[in-house]
């Protein structure tokens, strides 16, 4: 029933539209257009003034044509990491890529794509459905901020789907672990390197120090910690007086995370403090984790759905944040779906042509499942 020559070139379209994050204008208005001439209510919030993007999420509604059923949202991002700017994509033996001076694209308008082509299935061939919300959001890779500072207010459906993942059709992320963001900033002194470095207080070092002793990596099955960045020192015949140290913390249990982050911040400071510096440690909670239940209405339609499609189903978690863990947040069950994108934000990124029409076969199947069941 996919309309496979229109969903292809809908995603070579949507990839030579330049999105990098926080810049999303041009693809936002391609796509308010789009989904009105389907005949969708279509809207943008303001959510990209919260953070000095330069547009917001592209909110749109298509009503009910059948009572008491649940409101499906479907949601991709429409921006991409760099480079992004002028896509020149190809197409060889069933696979698409770029030309290899940029990324493709497919994180995340493979999943628009998708989107689009199954909604256009259902207004063609009048299929019954539920009330279908769309949000395509902004800066979705600059730390998830179009899901963040998205109004809940805004949200009117039941359950959803972010199609945001590597993997295959069929995969359907149902848990993923929630985030801390921990900044060190360590003062020492300075002094001379070469006549006096004795009356120094090497802020490198005792960072150095710190992460030595720290639990980082894999802490256990659900939990990571990775010390990302470090800034500190001016020149070689100065002992540097001056640190800052950039770290996270993921899990799926919210109390190892707590645990996690507190042994981080609390290694910082002891050593700090051993070895007279001062410090100052920053804590951000960056979104919380989620782990959606098997036997829910959500997980249900999707078992439904991915099994009509002749699909391979797959419940797996993640070790990744995305938009799902900002709509879990807000009350909204959310899950994550695989569209078949490979090596992401990088220049070698591929999708398979054929993944692109499972994908959007899957969402027209969740879309004929959610209306035959009962709105709960």
């Amino acid at each position: 029933m996919i309309n496979k020559i229109r969903i292809l070139e809908e995603f070579l379209t949507l990839v030579k539209i330049s999105s990098p994050t926080g810049n999303e204008r041009q693809i936002a208005d391609y796509l308010k257009n789009l989904l009105t001439d389907i005949g969708l209510t279509v809207t943008e919030d303001k959510t990209g003034e919260s953070f000095g993007g330069n547009c917001g999420n592209v909110i749109a509604y298509l009503n009910s044509t059948k009572a008491n059923t649940p409101t499906l949202l479907l949601s991709a991002h429409m921006d991409c990491v760099n480079p992004c700017e002028n896509v020149k994509p190809r197409l060889k033996n069933g696979m698409i890529t770029s030309d290899g001076t940029t990324i493709l694209g497919g994180d995340d308008k493979a999943g628009i794509a998708s989107i689009l082509e199954a909604i256009r299935i259902v207004e063609e061939k009048e299929i019954p459905h539920g009330g279908i919300q769309v949000i395509f959001t902004v800066a979705e890779e600059g730390g998830l901020n179009g899901s963040k500072y998205l109004d809940k207010e805004w949200i009117k459906s039941d359950f959803g789907f972010c199609l945001d993942s590597s993997g295959n059709p069929g995969k359907v992320i149902i848990k993923a672990p929630g985030q801390d963001n921990i900044t060190a900033k360590i003062k020492g002194k300075s002094a001379h390197a070469g006549i006096a470095p004795e009356s120094g207080i090497n802020a490198i070092t005792i960072a150095s120090k710190a992460i030595a002793t720290m639990k980082s990596g894999r802490i256990d099955e659900e939990t990571t910690a990775n010390i990302g960045i470090i800034h500190g020192g001016i020149a070689t015949n100065i002992v540097p007086e001056y640190v800052e140290i950039f770290c996270e913390a993921r899990s799926c249990s919210p109390q190892k995370l707590a645990n996690q982050t507190k042994h981080m911040s609390d290694t910082f400071s002891k050593v700090a403090i051993e070895n007279k510096a001062s410090i100052d440690i920053i804590l951000e909670h960056e979104y919380s984790s989620y782990e959606l239940d098997t036997s829910s209405q959500l997980i249900q339609i999707a078992t439904e759905a991915i099994k009509n499609a002749h699909i391979d189903l797959e419940l797996a978690a993640t070790g990744g944040g995305s938009d799902a863990n900002y709509f879990n947040a807000k009350g909204l069950p959310c899950a994550v779906l695989g569209v078949g994108m490979s090596k992401v934000h990088t220049t070698e990124e591929f999708i398979l042509e054929e993944d692109l029409y499972k994908t959007a076969t899957i969402v027209l199947e969740l879309i004929k499942s959610c209306a035959n069941k009962v709105k709960l």
